[in-house]
């Protein structure tokens, strides 16, 4: 966790898509991607085909599954799949393809990105930032399956308290629990799935809109947001640390700093999409039948002298003593989507400046379709599937 974000790294590289999770013999298996998988071999006619070694007939009906690191920084991902896409169309001699990506969440920002900037990372400084269309030549549709392309509180909810990985499932396993706070927030790619500027809302303790600046580190730390200004995590930090020799607390305020940083501009680059035509073709896929958190909620606890961020509602008790009840509070908090991602953030809904005024702005759309699904069992859905499969066999068939 150093400032350098590129030079924070690890061993580990990605292996393949998971299908299937089995936890133990007594529990029934989890689904995760493979209803998605075997609609492809299955229902759409297509076979995988090998990124590395690719046959003489894999520029037809074949589908690619890039596996990639979410824990990093997702520019870093999107230009790796743009250079993938390169090396395959080399291999197969056809520099002519494009091809469509079905991407679901975080895989769509990556798409995204990779459309508008190809192998491009994001310019320095603070100017203006605008899609070159780089990466067009190897995109041709992007089907969005609960994608927060304005991103999603619930990303915060991560950072301050972890993430259940199970959490999205009907059926929950306890013993498949959490991705921790502290894991998060080693996380480039978590903070990049906050809320965008234009749609960041937060409400005080009368649950009325307050201004928060998402991308300013002085914010999190008055609020205490990851456990980076826990003293017992910096303590273990600088003990475990290869620089403990060096201000190691002073590097923690910079890495959040340049991760806060870096998540603005990536924002301001896939908000430069918005309001404008596209020679990527956009589907918008999702859910919005659930509650899903939209405003948390930042109140002062004066019995225990500090700041306290519902992320998920419950009744309280304002300065005033007034009682707010757990309905008012969810009311306040959220809004339809499916259970991570707003339908407002699947659509890419923002507020934008045009003519000097407010405007609202969205993701110029082909079309989108909705279901009652949580986030993590969207792509099992068939009519969803369905309306995947129709948007890229369809174009195949022409």
């Amino acid at each position: 966790m150093t400032p350098d974000l590129s030079a924070n790294r690890d061993d580990l590289v990605p292996g393949k898509i998971i299908e299937t999770l089995r936890l133990a013999r007594i529990l029934p298996e989890v689904y995760v991607y493979r209803d998605l998988l075997e609609a492809l071999r299955h229902y759409a006619g297509y076979r995988e085909g090998s990124w590395t070694t690719p046959g003489p007939d894999d520029d037809k009906d074949t589908f690619y599954v890039f596996a990639y690191d979410w824990r990093q920084d997702n520019v870093y991902n999107a230009r790796e799949l743009v250079r993938q896409i390169q090396r395959l169309k080399d291999a197969l001699h056809r520099p002519d393809l494009r091809f469509n990506v079905v991407a679901h969440s975080m895989g769509g920002l990556i798409a995204r990105y990779a459309a508008m900037y190809g192998n491009e990372d994001l310019p320095a400084g603070d100017g203006e930032i605008k899609p070159s269309w780089a990466g067009a030549e190897h995109i041709s549709k992007i089907v969005m399956i609960g994608v927060p392309n304005e991103g999603s509180a619930d990303a915060l909810a991560t950072l301050i308290d972890g993430y259940s990985i199970t959490e999205g499932l009907r059926r929950r396993v306890p013993l498949l629990n959490k991705l921790t706070a502290e894991d998060a927030v080693r996380s480039p790619s978590v903070f990049q799935l906050l809320p965008h500027s234009g749609v960041a809302k937060f409400l005080d303790e009368n649950l009325k809109v307050i201004p928060i600046d998402l991308y300013d580190p002085e914010v999190w730390k008055r609020y205490g947001w990851t456990p980076i200004y826990s003293a017992e995590f910096r303590r273990r930090y600088t003990n475990h640390s290869a620089k403990a020799e060096v201000d190691t607390a002073g590097l923690l305020d910079e890495y959040l700093a340049a991760t806060l940083k870096r998540t603005r501009r990536f924002h301001q680059a896939l908000d430069a999409g918005i309001g404008m035509d596209q020679p990527v073709t956009l589907l918008a896929i999702g859910g919005d039948c659930e509650e899903t958190l939209s405003s948390p909620v930042i109140f002062r606890d004066s019995k225990q002298n500090r700041w306290v961020t519902l992320t998920r509602p419950k009744e309280f008790r304002n300065s005033a003593g007034v009682k707010l009840s757990k309905r008012q509070v969810t009311e306040a908090m959220y809004a339809p989507g499916d259970g991570r991602v707003t339908r407002k953030s699947l659509l890419g809904e923002n507020i934008s400046i045009i003519g000097g005024e407010e405007t609202l702005v969205r993701l110029p759309l082909t079309y989108a379709v909705f279901g009652c699904d949580l986030h993590g069992q969207l792509q099992r859905n068939k009519t969803l599937q369905d309306n995947a499969l129709t948007a890229i066999v369809g174009e195949a068939i022409k």
